[in-house]
């Protein structure tokens, strides 16, 4: 036999195993218990008259789309599916140190270790979560995290509780500003 009769005959019997798991499906396309089944909150589980969706009111929006108004959330076409400002302000107060995974879906900002100059002996790595679509305050968290060098081995290091604090007023000042920018001064 030749390999390409091998690989139909493969593709044949793969598709074959393929349409036989479609095969026991009942005529309206579902095969749910016809009994009532009460889940822990005390509804029907099998109860599909609801039409919330995994992804929420308005199901899912690939290019973040701003249909009802909120502050830059990620209107007019930006893929950001977060606030497109708070966004924006976090990879700019960020940039000084090398990013490991920027994911604008999500809104999470992780960034590599990074040693200022001025303390070689020290490294310092943020994760930046941007929490909702609206520019606000509570919008925003930011974790970091700092080792010192002792022995030739990195070990965590105590850190300011203000850190976190003060980058997150950093990105929000620089949100407001590009905010502003933005809508030409009007508020």
């Amino acid at each position: 036999m030749r390999v390409s009769t091998i690989a139909a005959l493969g593709a044949t019997i793969g598709l074959a195993f393929l349409l036989q798991g479609c095969g026991d499906v009942s005529s309206d396309g579902t095969n749910y218990p016809e009994t009532e089944r009460i889940s822990r909150g005390g509804t029907d589980a099998y109860d599909r008259s609801s039409t919330e969706s995994v992804f929420g009111k308005g199901g899912i929006d690939i290019f973040g789309g701003n249909s009802d108004g909120e502050d830059g959330g990620g209107g007019g076409g930006t893929g950001v599916a977060v606030n497109s400002f708070l966004w924006r302000a976090s990879l700019d107060t960020v940039s000084f140190m090398p990013l490991s995974a920027a994911d604008p879906f999500g809104g999470v900002i992780i960034t590599d270790w990074y040693s200022p100059p001025e303390a070689p002996n020290e490294r310092f790595k943020l994760n930046v979560f941007i929490l909702d679509r609206q520019l606000r305050a509570d919008g925003l968290r930011v974790a970091v995290f700092k080792e010192q060098a002792a022995g030739g081995q990195w070990g965590p290091a105590p850190l300011d509780k203000k850190t976190a604090i003060n980058i997150e007023n950093r990105i929000l000042e620089r949100a407001r500003e590009l905010r502003v920018a933005s809508t030409g001064g009007r508020g």
